[in-house]
């Protein structure tokens, strides 16, 4: 059992790391640099927020959501992202405990979750954290024990891989970008943390999400196939998935088989 403060900690680290994440989503996409400003200030007034302005969930409350300045609305997301950060650092500390194991999938997630809301708003992956990402993953696996060095290469080719056949059998087909270059990088940086296993789980997982969220999507707006949705939010959900509960779900399924 866990000692109650120690997992309170974890969660207001979550939130604080959160906050941070809410600075990338923000920035990266801009092509600003994280570090500069140091300090976090409103994009509408430009004006500096100060440090008690900028304390994850309660200050939102305490401002209503609104720049303490020009009153400009703050985005509800800022709180979603760091309350999900925080519950994510909480699930790992159950999951896998103070270990190195528990920090790279922390790491990894909280990667996710940049990459997830960029690709929302924006419809892009940034390749500045992709690219690293391949090269930390490959090196972070050799302490992820139920992956390893020769799992995580194999799934950073069948993941990577995959999707760049999806892609050009696509085009072959319609003489049109289908699947973005950014989810193939993405799916190959997930191999090398998932291993071979994991790339198909998330593959078959995001497939069914993606699936029924789309057609959903295009019911309610009454769009055509043409419909755009972007693949990494889908991706992330189930590489999210497998790190939790992928074992489980994986020997549940073949449990019903026989």
């Amino acid at each position: 059992m866990l000692n109650p403060a120690i997992v309170f900690i974890i969660f207001l680290f979550g939130l604080c790391i959160g906050s941070f994440l809410n600075v990338c989503i923000y920035r990266l996409p801009a092509s600003k640099t994280i570090t500069d400003p140091p300090r976090s200030i409103c994009p509408s007034c430009n004006r500096q927020i100060r440090y008690y302005d900028n304390i994850p969930i309660l200050s939102y409350l305490w401002l209503k959501g609104r720049c303490r300045h020009c009153g400009t609305r703050i985005p509800f997301r800022y709180v979603v992202v760091e309350l999900m950060t925080g519950v994510v650092a909480v699930g790992i500390l159950f999951h896998f405990g103070l270990t190195l194991e528990g920090l790279i999938y922390f790491v990894f997630i909280s990667s996710l979750i940049i990459m997830t809301f960029i690709d929302i708003d924006h419809r892009i992956i940034p390749d500045v954290i992709t690219l690293p990402g391949i090269l930390i993953g490959l090196i972070a696996s050799l302490a992820l024990p139920t992956v390893g060095f020769k799992n995580a290469v194999i799934g950073m080719l069948v993941g990577g891989g995959s999707l760049w056949l999806v892609a050009w059998v696509y085009y072959l087909l319609t003489r049109k970008d289908g699947m973005g270059g950014g989810d193939i990088k993405l799916l190959a940086m997930m191999g090398t943390i998932v291993g071979l296993k994991g790339v198909i789980f998330t593959i078959f997982v995001s497939s069914a999400v993606g699936t029924v969220v789309g057609v959903t999507l295009m019911i309610i707006k009454g769009k055509d196939m043409k419909f755009a949705v972007p693949f990494g939010p889908f991706l992330s959900i189930g590489a999210i998935t497998y790190i939790f509960f992928g074992h489980e779900i994986i020997r549940a399924y073949f449990n019903l088989l026989i």
